[in-house]
């Protein structure tokens, strides 16, 4: 059944992601529709980023309130209606208030499937049960590519918010009569233990890993929001070509994140104890993601895109290690909860880098964009060999 709970989250994932992926893939298109700038995509971009960080302070706290089964279905039909509002917008500012919406609810997704890992899946198997639910997001932008494209060519734009916003209310319904908790605890760490949100907020862990991810989700950010318009704006690609070609990086990424759960588990059996295992797995990953920094500079697009893969690639193996640490340090009753926190970083990041993007894009060109993305990961990695501290139960609450 574990196997069959974790397919449930790795399908709202890639649900998750349709909806998310809609924008950019549709971004040349609304562009022309709705006369914004590079800067003005950015700032409906800021408008998901803010929602999304705001509600991610909240959305684990509410999940650990609620229960996996019930905070999950609440959050997923939520974002799924967001998406349904987007194809009534009538321009830059309803489709900016639309993302926002949609920012307010996908913020439950990742605190609620890392609850689920950790209710299910002992301390060795969290990387890759993570790796596995965290590759429905490189499936759903696979997918995204060619069907929105198609939708758009063949039924125009708001057929695409309308399809994939519907899943997602299927989605709901099989949750909700497939979901059951594990009739055995996976660990100790599984237990009901209550940890006040007042202590979350005080621990060394929770604060240093919510810094952590300020440097290394925006990289992702940036990709799935812009690596589409780099191809129509730099590559000069056209929409059927951007179908044909942008899910090629997310296919690599998806392996990646798999990949990142077996490197784990094959440090763990090398010998290494929890902490350095996860580490060190995600500082090989940030040296990957450097790859990106050339992407730019290389004359044929499909040594571009090829780059871009392998950095994406990078992302999704580091992901599958961070996602599993919360579940290293707490019980499973406050997982939600502290990757919420945490990933309040994230969205904070993705809102400052996103714009940032949109000012060199606009003033200078691409290269900047992708030497920032491919550096700052590695900044994550130092923070968590650094701040972090080390991941085993004891150290959940530490102050220090």
């Amino acid at each position: 059944m574990r196997w069959v709970m974790i397919a449930l989250a790795f399908s709202a994932t890639l649900i998750n992601y349709l909806d998310r992926q809609s924008l950019s893939v549709a971004e040349p298109v609304l562009r022309l529709r709705f006369h914004f700038t590079d800067i003005g995509y950015s700032r409906i971009l800021f408008a998901f980023m803010l929602a999304y960080t705001l509600m991610n302070g909240i959305s684990g706290f509410l999940i650990d309130r609620l229960g996996t089964r019930a905070g999950y279905a609440l959050f997923t039909a939520w974002w799924s209606l967001s998406a349904l509002l987007q194809a009534l917008a009538r321009g830059p500012f309803s489709l900016g208030v639309y993302r926002f919406l949609l920012g307010l609810g996908e913020a439950g997704n990742w605190p609620a499937a890392v609850r689920v890992v950790a209710e299910w899946f002992p301390a060795e198997e969290r990387s890759l049960a993570s790796g596995i639910f965290n590759s429905g997001s490189s499936v759903g932008a696979i997918l995204a590519p060619p069907v929105i494209a198609f939708l758009l060519v063949q039924f125009g734009w708001r057929s695409s918010f309308v399809l994939v916003g519907g899943l997602g209310f299927l989605w709901v319904a099989s949750w909700l009569a497939l979901y059951r908790m594990p009739p055995e605890p996976a660990t100790m760490q599984t237990g009901a233990l209550r940890v006040p949100f007042g202590r979350l907020l005080g621990s060394r862990f929770v604060w240093s890993f919510t810094f952590s991810k300020i440097f290394m989700d925006p990289a992702w950010y940036f990709y799935t929001f812009w690596f589409p318009e780099y191809l129509s704006h730099s590559r000069h690609f056209n929409i059927a070509s951007i179908g044909r070609y942008a899910w090629v990086p997310f296919f690599v990424a998806g392996l990646g994140s798999a990949g990142g759960g077996f490197i784990a588990k094959g440090l763990l059996r090398c010998g290494l104890s929890i902490s350095p295992a996860r580490k060190l797995a995600v500082t090989l990953a940030a040296l990957l993601m450097t790859a990106a920094i050339p992407a730019v500079l290389v004359h044929g697009a499909t040594a571009s895109i090829a780059l871009v893969s392998l950095a994406m690639a990078g992302y999704t193996a580091a992901l599958a290690n961070m996602l599993a640490m919360p579940a290293d340090v707490f019980p499973a009753s406050a997982v939600a909860s502290v990757y919420g926190i945490a990933s309040m970083g994230s969205g904070f990041g993705g809102m400052v880098f996103m714009l940032l993007t949109g000012w060199l894009v606009a003033h200078y060109s691409y290269l900047p964009a992708f030497a920032l993305f491919g550096f700052i990961p590695l900044i994550c990695a130092l923070i968590l060999w650094t701040l972090v501290g080390p991941l085993a139960p004891d150290a959940g609450l530490a102050r220090e």
